[in-house]
């Protein structure tokens, strides 16, 4: 009977066969809905961030390498490079292979439940941070935290993108990077204002405030709806179109909604077709099925994904926010470094919104290919006012304003349009695997990053300092390459208009690639040919 009932459903969709009218209009309530799943960037560059501040606090230093600050010499009173490296790496790790579950979980129990338990964990992991008086504890704490935020990083992604309108997707999606540089900025601020505390309160009010995101983010996300495409793949139509009605303020069985709902499904038909089916390990393995010649095939969405996430992190960024404060400390010609970091974070708050706009206006592309350019100027300027004159107040004002001009260049670009692109290239699916795929690969270069970066700027080990830029100018240089040669544009298209445009364009013309036909009008030519039998797996 349910089979019956989804196959006649399934019948009952109206196919559209103009691709100006794949989607229905949208409301401010969508928009907000949006807006607000965006706030997990929040508690994730807080998470980021805060830690930043933390590893230079006096108190902190005092507490964890039990180091007495009158009797240790300034030199000698730091915290321990391998302890560093652990401590930042730790998160990204379990963040690493949270991502990989969340995938999962997203197809399993839904979007916006993973979110939620995401934010459960999370809590979990901050409260033994914030109890933590020694090493041990505060790494299990930060790799716990780690997979919460692998649940949300990886799926809050998904959902905004399976939910936001194809005509701001780019800007809501960049929202979520707003959101992170917020948290980043709220994290150096709240360092700023607790570094001088002589007792715990100095590192755990930063600790503990994470809390609070993550109570706001997963209380309100259970007032927000599942998303209609995970319906759609569950074979629950009628709960889809509930949703998109919801979401696109118009009645449950009005001619819209029909017929966006026909062209999500026509699609996810479509792929169900293409995509071999089998069990749980032959679902992972359609993730990498496919030619490595063909720019649609899965295997090549999973490189674009993945390496795209491995080069917004080669980019250096964080470098600046999670060891800034410290780097600042070693130019010794710096008399607040807590205050020049804290100002790192706010051009970067303020530079984002570029983004919102820009990204629907210029495109994904353009911004991907100019950004990394306009990076690599910036780093390469810092890397040799550095050598030359790194020790003269004015060459390091020189080398700070241009670290600002170079995040103000990341923010505007690749902050954002990496999570944009990531969360528009896969076809529904494999849209959670791939999502949680290439979020994973941010994390895991996050991580060695964070661990070979302390090793590589340190005073007792590597000891590059400003020459860092030099490593940092030279991967941006390679990520201008890389999006020249492999991001296509998908501004202004559906997902599934998306899915077309890959299969029948290539980076370079894309931009200029217009839909022919829908998904449903297709599938409708072909459902004529099959039988019943033949199509009912969408119910």
């Amino acid at each position: 009977m349910a089979e019956e009932k989804g196959h006649e459903r399934k019948q009952s969709l109206q196919a559209p066969t103009d691709t100006t009218r794949v989607e229905a209009p949208v409301t401010v309530k969508a928009y907000l809905m949006c807006a607000f799943a965006a706030f997990g960037g929040i508690f994730f560059g807080f998470d980021s961030g805060y830690i930043n501040g933390v590893m230079a606090m006096p108190y902190f230093i005092q507490e964890f390498e039990h180091l007495d600050p009158d009797t240790t010499p300034k030199d000698k009173f730091v915290f321990a490079s391998w302890k560093k490296s652990l401590v930042t790496s730790i998160l990204s790790a379990g963040t690493f292979f949270g991502s990989l579950i969340a995938g999962d979980l997203a197809d399993y129990f839904g979007r916006r439940t993973t979110i939620v338990a995401g934010c459960v964990v999370f809590i979990g992991g901050v409260v033994l941070q914030t109890a933590s008086t020694e090493v041990g504890m505060l790494v299990a704490g930060r790799l716990i935290a780690g997979f919460g935020v692998g649940f949300v990083s990886a799926i809050i992604i998904l959902y905004m993108s399976e939910i936001a309108p194809r005509k701001v997707r780019g800007a809501i999606v960049s929202g979520y990077q707003f959101c992170i540089t917020i948290g980043l900025m709220l994290a150096s601020c709240v360092d700023y204002a607790t570094q001088d505390r002589d007792d715990s309160g100095s590192y755990r009010i930063p600790i503990a405030l994470q809390m609070l995101w993550a109570l706001i983010l997963g209380g309100g996300l259970l007032l927000l709806p599942e998303s209609p495409r995970y319906f759609v793949k569950k074979g629950e139509l009628d709960k889809a179109a509930h949703v998109l009605s919801r979401v696109r303020g118009q009645p449950k069985d009005s001619e819209l909604i029909q017929q966006e709902l026909a062209e999500i499904v026509a699609n996810h038909e479509y792929e169900m077709q293409v995509i071999p089916q089998g069990g749980y390990f032959d679902s992972w393995l359609n993730c990498f099925r496919g030619s490595l010649f063909k720019a649609n095939s899965n295997v090549r969405r999973v490189i674009l994904g993945t390496s795209l996430q491995m080069m917004q992190q080669w980019t250096g960024v964080n470098f600046v926010f999670y060891f800034g404060t410290t780097f600042f400390q070693q130019l010794g010609t710096i008399d607040d470094p807590f205050l020049i970091s804290m100002i790192t974070t706010i051009v970067n708050v303020l530079s984002t919104p570029f983004s919102f706009y820009a990204m629907e206006k210029i495109g994904r592309r353009p911004l991907l290919i100019w950004g990394a350019l306009g990076m690599v100027i910036c780093q390469f300027i810092v890397a040799i006012v550095g050598v030359t004159d790194g020790q003269d107040k004015k060459a390091v004002s020189a080398m700070i304003s241009f670290i600002c001009i170079y995040i103000f260049f990341f923010a505007t670009t690749w902050g954002p349009g990496a999570w944009v692109v990531v969360g528009e290239i896969y076809p529904l699916p494999i849209r959670a695997r791939g999502v949680a795929l290439s979020t994973a690969s941010n994390w895991l270069w996050n991580c060695v990053i964070a661990i070979i970066t302390p090793y590589m700027v340190d005073g007792d080990k590597g000891n590059l300092g400003a020459r860092v830029f030099f490593i940092w100018g030279s991967l941006c240089a390679l990520c201008f390459f890389y999006a020249y040669f492999l991001v296509f544009e998908t501004k202004g298209l559906t997902l599934e208009q998306v899915d077309k445009m890959m299969e029948e364009s290539t980076p370079a013309k894309s931009s200029k690639w217009k839909p022919s036909t829908t998904f449903a009008a297709q599938m409708g030519l072909a459902d004529a040919k099959e039988s019943a039998e033949e199509v009912e797996h969408v119910a």
